[in-house]
């Protein structure tokens, strides 16, 4: 396996504050509790007390939420070292369909490593992956987009009438059979034989979002003994409804720092990630089965029809927690508040958000866990690293985007000895012009810039054609257009990063089951500023 790391800033679409913490923390510690280092952590869990009779309650339903996602002996000896006093490595996403994007396997290869680190330095850790069922977003979930023979193959499930529900609650319903069928096909075909097992097992139309990726997670990260988290628990709502009432109880002030945190933000330079207005709460309702967001109106508490007064409100959290959840800056708070979390593994909107969520940390908890960056990376296979040496490319050239990728195809296939005239006709062309430039210049010195013009339109006009004849080589061959094709939707698939918009499991199909420890190797936190672009067999 090769590897080639990058920078962080060298990638598209990477936020201005996500680059700061990355590359000069000093600038913007103030948003956060602790810098994101393995030291910060060890510092930082020297003071931390997490109750037993919390503890014992979390790792009791964590108990019975893994048995029921078919966890096997590695996850259960982890819940009984949590249970007796291990810390925990988080981290999270939503319950996308077939695993969601790849990120989501980096998150739990990250949260995996990082633990191993702090037991081997002395702090028994264990990893745990927030399911992110409560998120309503149902157009996040519902789609997989598979790389798959040089084109994108997409799997989508419909989602009429389940707008605004949990989707850790939608059932995937009789239309996934023919996409699990499909899926496990090409999983086969590129010798995922056991990886088709496990997904087969993981997918079927009585399943739900959430109940399908924590069964095909067990079974993924089996070995590692991947903790499973489904915040829909009513049971972890009564465990963590004081975080909900504190939320309600707090409102004026934690929402009076959430502004000025945002003001903070924007003097700063940075966007805010969550949108605070006077009348936001921290909390969403639920409601006929659906998700609505609580707000202030009119010194009262309301959410759709419905409404409360602070004090009736606070008493309806308190009798029926499981119709209340956080939103996205409460969401962590309330995690960290039933979990012992040491560190938390972010992408980098998430480490955005936590420059917000830090002032209620600040005010409801006392306490924030250290935010480390998830291991982010790039693959390659056989036929993408030939094509990129064919055309003289690097993956930043995909990343640049069609139209320069064109042009560089194109000047790049132009034959060599045809090329080589081209270049030598560049030079001597120069060289005449500067001769023929000294004796202009003599005549009427004014006359220079309309030489130097004179070159610069000539060097155009023979690098248009070049790349024209380049062109014209490549169509000829009938392989440009394909080509171009091919890398796109591998490495910048709708011109996103790879690991955004594509799921893993055709990647580990190809690669072996063995791929996800040598992912972990890859995701030490000595290394997690970096983007790494691999390639795999």
């Amino acid at each position: 396996m090769e590897c080639r790391a990058l920078p962080f800033r060298q990638l598209p679409h990477q936020s201005k504050l996500f680059i700061q913490f990355l590359d000069n923390f000093s600038s913007v510690k103030q948003f956060y509790g602790h810098p994101p280092t393995i030291s910060s952590v060890k510092k930082a869990m020297r003071s931390y007390a997490y109750p037993r009779e919390r503890r014992d309650e979390v790792t009791g339903i964590l108990g019975q939420q893994n048995a029921a996602f078919g966890a096997g002996d590695v996850t259960r000896e982890n819940l009984d070292r949590l249970r007796k006093g291990a810390i925990a490595v988080v981290s999270g996403q939503q319950a996308g369909l077939f695993g969601g994007p790849a990120y989501s396997v980096y998150k739990a290869v990250t949260a995996i490593q990082i633990a191993k680190e702090l037991t081997r330095a002395g702090l028994d850790a264990v990893p745990v992956f927030w399911i992110a069922t409560e998120d309503h977003d149902l157009d996040e979930v519902r789609v997989s987009t598979w790389f798959h023979e040089g084109k994108l193959t997409r799997f989508e499930l419909p989602g009429n009438g389940d707008a605004g529900k949990p989707v850790g609650r939608i059932p995937l319903g009789l239309q996934v059979r023919e996409m699990v069928h499909e899926a496990a096909r090409i999983l086969r075909a590129a010798g995922g034989e056991l990886l088709a097992a496990i997904f087969e097992e993981s997918y079927g139309a009585e399943e739900t979002y959430g109940s399908s990726f924590g069964k095909l997670f067990a079974r993924l990260f089996a070995e590692e003994g991947l903790i499973l988290l489904d915040p829909l628990d009513a049971g972890l709502h009564r465990v963590g409804r004081e975080i909900l009432q504190k939320a309600v109880e707090d409102r004026e002030e934690l929402n009076e720092a959430l502004l000025a945190r945002g003001r903070e933000l924007d003097k700063a330079g940075f966007l805010a990630q969550v949108k605070v207005t006077a009348r936001s709460t921290l909390l969403f309702s639920m409601q006929q089965g659906k998700r609505q967001p609580i707000a202030v109106s009119g010194g009262k508490f309301v959410s759709g029809e419905q409404s409360w007064m602070k004090e009736e409100l606070i008493r309806a959290v308190e009798a029926e927690p499981e119709k209340f959840s956080p939103n996205a800056l409460l969401r962590p708070v309330l995690q960290d508040f039933l979990l012992p979390t040491a560190a938390y593994i972010a992408g980098p909107a998430e480490i955005a958000y936590f420059a917000q969520a830090e002032v209620i940390y600040r005010k409801v908890l006392g306490r924030m866990p250290v935010i480390l960056p998830r291991a982010a990376f790039t693959i390659l296979d056989a036929k993408a690293e030939k094509l990129l040496r064919r055309y003289g490319l690097e993956v930043e050239d995909v990343w640049r985007g069609s139209q320069e990728l064109r042009r560089r195809m194109e000047t790049s296939s132009v034959p060599p000895a045809l090329g080589k005239k081209y270049d030598k006709t560049v030079k001597e062309g120069a060289r005449m012009l500067a001769e023929l430039k000294k004796q202009i210049v003599r005549l009427d010195p004014t006359l220079g810039g309309a030489v130097e013009t004179a070159q610069r339109k000539i060097a155009f006009q023979l690098e248009k054609l070049k790349r024209k004849t380049g062109k014209a080589q490549a169509l000829k061959a009938g392989l440009i257009a394909a080509h171009q094709e091919f890398l796109e939707s591998l490495l910048y698939p709708h011109k996103v990063l790879q690991s955004r918009e594509l799921c893993f499991l055709p990647f580990l199909a190809g690669w072996g089951m063995a791929g996800r420890k040598e992912l972990e190797t890859l995701a030490r936190s000595s290394k997690l500023k970096e983007h790494k672009i691999l390639r795999i067999p």
